[in-house]
């Protein structure tokens, strides 16, 4: 549990050091961020002309780890336009996926083990947030032990296992900032996100979190990722999953409720600026 006395002023100097670190590791993560990006996007791009789902996989995991890359630097130098850029490669690759199942079910966000809980090298897959494409609208829930190997697919129930778009952003706040959000309670979650969306990473101009019982209410203003919405892009994965901003707060909310995260309504408006997200914790 986060101590009561951190203040807004230790907060401050907590993420002043933090910059002062990270503009050491400015010119290893650019070169980094430039490799994985474009080894990213070339497997993602041979995985369509090959129908590979493998290479779609790891192309997927290239793109994420160049985004967090590109966060380690601070936003001045870095272009919402190519951090959108390294999103869409992913998400088009997922929509390629979801349109494979004919899906008609929900997507589920499945919380991990706690860290401090010891598991086995075989269960080592249950330490990660995951999220569960079913193709049914049934939600029935895949067997724990199919989580557990690692699985890409589900049989009973019918669906596909995916690597959260906000799951690499999320550990990303984890490491630096010296949390787990499975020791915080929720009213210290919807208090902390925002802080480090905003203040720290600066991928949005404002954000609003409101617990409510089992729903909790998300608001951003002016997201580096809106144009994940735009109705031109038409990404169907991105109303299911969420932009990484979205995706990062459901997996944090299932670490943080030991409980699976469902999002139940996307609302964006017509300047794509204010997007507004409500989330179900699932109970069971």
């Amino acid at each position: 549990m986060l101590d009561a006395t951190f203040t807004n002023r230790e907060f401050a100097k907590r993420s002043e050091d933090l910059k002062s670190k990270r503009r050491i590791g400015n010119a290893v993560s650019s070169r980094l961020s430039i490799l994985f990006l474009i080894s990213g996007i070339t497997l993602l791009i041979f995985s369509i002309y090959s129908e590979s789902q493998i290479l779609a996989l790891i192309g997927l995991g290239l793109s994420f780890w160049a985004a967090l890359f590109l966060l380690i630097k601070p936003v001045k130098l870095v272009g919402g336009n190519l951090l959108y850029s390294a999103a869409v490669a992913t998400y088009l690759t997922t929509d390629r996926i979801i349109k494979s199942l004919k899906n008609k079910g929900k997507i589920y966000y499945i919380p991990p083990y706690p860290k401090d809980v010891y598991l086995p090298d075989y269960l080592k897959a249950l330490k990660e947030v995951v999220v569960f494409v079913s193709v049914e609208n049934d939600g029935e829930m895949p067997p724990i032990e199919e989580i557990a190997k690692g699985k890409f697919t589900s049989k009973n129930p019918e669906g596909v296992f995916l690597a959260p778009p906000g799951s690499g952003l999320l550990t990303q706040i984890e490491e630096e900032f010296y949390v787990d959000f499975t020791e915080m309670d929720l009213n210290e979650l919807c208090t902390l996100m925002p802080r480090f969306i905003l203040q720290d990473l600066n991928l949005a101009k404002e954000m609003e979190m409101e617990p409510n019982e089992n729903q909790v209410h998300l608001r951003i203003i002016d997201s580096l990722y809106k144009n994940l919405y735009n109705a031109q892009t038409n990404l169907k994965s991105v109303n299911l999953l969420g932009c990484p901003i979205v995706s990062t707060v459901a997996c944090a909310l299932a670490k943080t409720s030991g409980k699976i995260i469902a999002i139940q309504k996307q609302q964006v408006s017509p300047d794509d600026l204010t997007i507004e997200v409500w989330y179900r914790i699932v109970q069971g």
